[in-house]
């Protein structure tokens, strides 16, 4: 699923649900760069995590 992420796409990661709702920012590969609300930007590996996609009503 993350080879489907394009820039502007929100996320959640699937077990630091503190990090809050992310913004992605870019992917590069495998490489998928997210702003988290309450983590920052982060470098995620789309090898080991499968991010999850939030739609447009919260899921």
């Amino acid at each position: 699923m993350n080879e489907m992420l394009e820039p502007g796409m929100f996320v959640r990661h699937p077990t630091c649900t503190d990090w809050g709702l992310g913004q992605v920012q870019s992917r590069i590969g495998q490489k998928v760069t997210v702003n988290f609300e309450h983590a920052g930007k982060k470098v995620i590996d789309g090898t080991r995590v499968e991010l999850v996609l939030v739609m447009d009503d919260g899921t």
